[in-house]
């Protein structure tokens, strides 16, 4: 399978800085761009403070070396970020596994696992680093 396209999507938890190095580091290897992507589900309040959330990330990705572009939609998670993989087009998703509720969402993440159950392309979970895991419970 050749990468050409890589979708990254980011819900500015304490994991995303991890999991946007490992995507760059993958699209850099293999020569694709990477879309970072946010998905808004709730009306922007803090639009602005999205906008600087991504713009970060964006640095690091192309620090990294990846050809990177952003995007921002409204929705539900799940759904808005497989009809950006059919529309990008994606050929893989790098997606974090967060724990949540529930033995599936434990294992996976509600949106993790709902993407891989419906994208229309490969889809890479990663599980976030134990700093990250520690940031995110405190």
């Amino acid at each position: 399978m050749t990468l050409t396209t890589v979708l990254c999507p980011l819900d500015f938890s304490a994991a995303s800085a991890g999991l946007v190095t490992y995507a760059a580091a993958l699209a850099v290897a293999a020569g694709a761009e990477l879309r970072l992507l946010h998905v808004q589900e709730t009306p922007p309040a803090l639009a602005g403070s999205v906008a600087e959330q991504l713009a970060a990330h964006r640095a690091v990705a192309a620090q990294a070396g990846a050809r990177v572009s952003t995007v921002v939609l409204p929705g539900a998670a799940a759904a808005a970020i497989v009809a950006e993989a059919r529309r990008y087009p994606a050929d893989l998703i790098v997606i974090g596994a967060h724990g949540q509720t529930g033995l599936t969402r434990f294992l996976m993440g509600s949106t993790a696992e709902a993407v891989v159950r419906t994208a229309p392309c490969a889809t890479l979970l990663v599980k976030p680093s134990p700093v990250d895991a520690y940031r995110q419970s405190a």
